[in-house]
């Protein structure tokens, strides 16, 4: 998190990936469904194409509690890589129980190229609270352990030691 005003998240993974590898699997739904959301549930209902502007949405399930988390927002800008680089925008916004929508924030996830494969960072930005942005922070973590495994399906889950 970055000792800012707002509350903002901003976190780095560096893939030995393609770049176009990396940028099919943040903005194409089929591969988004294999990697998004944290460990621990499963996407149902999820309208998550980032590869145009407009409204977007998820519904999470808690695989063991069967609660619902619900998400959703506008995709404002799309970018595809060019030169090197690229990047997807999209509001965000939990609904509570009644299905209305809390306080917006802002997404991106943007991806380079680098000598090794690629670099994705991801940018949480406008949350409402420091607390909101730990517990962001918390999820997101939790969300690119999948894409790790989802784009590196020999990763070890435990660091190997020597």
């Amino acid at each position: 998190m970055k000792d800012t005003e707002t509350a903002d998240v901003e976190l780095i993974r560096d893939y030995a990936v393609a770049l176009t590898r990396l940028w099919r699997a943040v903005t194409e739904p089929v591969q988004i469904l294999q990697w998004f959301g944290p460990e621990g549930v499963y996407l149902d209902d999820c309208q998550m194409d980032f590869r145009t502007t407009g409204p977007w949405s998820c519904t999470m399930r808690g695989k063991e509690s069967g609660s619902r988390f619900k998400v959703s927002g506008q995709i404002t800008h799309v970018s595809p890589p060019e030169g090197g680089r690229g990047s997807v925008g999209f509001t965000w916004a939990w609904h509570d129980e009644d299905d209305r929508r809390g306080p917006e924030s802002h997404v991106s996830f943007a991806v380079e190229e680098t000598t090794s494969g690629a670099r994705l960072t991801l940018t949480h930005r406008d949350l409402a609270s420091a607390e909101a942005a730990q517990d962001h922070t918390r999820g997101w973590l939790s969300t690119l352990r999948k894409m790790d495994f989802f784009l590196d399906p020999q990763a070890s889950l435990v660091p190997t030691t020597q």
